[in-house]
């Protein structure tokens, strides 16, 4: 829930961004585009359009065969511990050679073809225990549709940033900017900054909740780590975190930690190009997954019992 809070901002400038664009295109009707777009977010939990979402997005696949007959008996295991029906979902595989899965829309689990490889079955089953805890506690859809919803937004921004570019480049192209071209930009950085100062509490909450989005997403992964731990898997989800924080140190690679269930989709673990074997600050506030210390850290009490 605090996830879309936080997530109102984007949706309402994309709201006012459709609700022009159809007054534009449908004068008589401008009313349709709105509520059209509005109910396009039900999509998310139908189960055609899920599917399609998983082949062509997210590049997931059907368990072969042999794969299926590894991965049903765990999910049995783990969605019978947990007391959810595991038949409500559907397992994926992404051809990666990456450990790392994810939980999507509203029943989409997915795991790489190397964790199904290369873990334990304990192992496994912890990894899919905690994408069942983002579906459980509502992480995958509200993920997905706050960014379905922010894309209008998203759009017409790239858009923008696009055309100052194209402006900057022709105004500067012979090395020097002409008088009518300084005066150009300068009205409009002017007529931006009048419009920011005057909506200030818009401007701040757009500037500041990207960040404030990260921390609840982060949140969420520690919260998808104590599910799979509160129903067993503790000792073999930290087993899987020390892998993946030793393959990135083996790779030279800053990762924000894997597992997850909410970024892409709730994709596990975002790697990031080390920097001198360090995050900047911003890159560490806007990461969308804790470091491995902190989910370590979290889980220490399930590993004491």
């Amino acid at each position: 829930m605090v996830q879309l809070l936080l997530q109102l901002p984007s949706f309402l400038a994309s709201l006012a961004i459709v609700a022009v664009l159809s007054q534009l295109l449908l004068p008589d009707m401008g009313w349709l585009g709105g509520l059209l777009w509005l109910a396009s977010g039900a999509m998310a939990f139908h189960r055609p359009t899920e599917r399609a979402l998983a082949r062509n997005l997210l590049n997931l696949r059907h368990p072969t065969p042999r794969e299926l007959s590894r991965l049903e008996p765990l999910w049995r295991a783990v969605t019978a511990r947990t007391g959810v029906e595991g038949r409500a979902y559907e397992l994926w595989i992404e051809d990666s050679d990456h450990l790392n899965a994810l939980a999507a829309a509203g029943h989409i689990v997915g795991v790489t073809r190397f964790s199904l490889e290369r873990l334990s079955d304990g192992q496994l089953a912890a990894v899919l225990a905690h994408e069942l805890g983002h579906h459980v506690r509502g992480h995958a859809w509200s993920s997905l549709l706050g960014q379905w919803y922010a894309v209008p937004g998203r759009l017409v921004w790239a858009v923008v940033r696009k055309l100052i570019r194209l402006v900057t480049v022709t105004v500067t192209g012979h090395g020097r900017m002409d008088f009518w071209a300084a005066v150009l930009l300068l009205v409009a950085g002017a007529a931006v900054l009048l419009v920011a100062l005057e909506y200030w509490f818009v401007a701040l909450t757009l500037v500041a909740a990207p960040y404030l989005l990260a921390a609840v997403t982060r949140r969420a992964e520690v919260r998808a780590d104590h599910h799979a731990a509160a129903a067993g898997f503790g000792p073999m989800l930290a087993e899987v975190l020390h892998m993946m924080q030793a393959a990135d140190r083996e790779s030279g690679s800053v990762t924000a930690s894997a597992l997850s269930g909410c970024g892409k989709t709730a994709a596990m673990g975002t790697r990031t190009p080390a920097r001198g074997g360090r995050e900047g600050l911003l890159g560490k506030l806007l990461s969308s997954h804790p470091d491995y210390h902190t989910r370590l850290h979290h889980l220490a009490p399930y590993l004491k019992r």
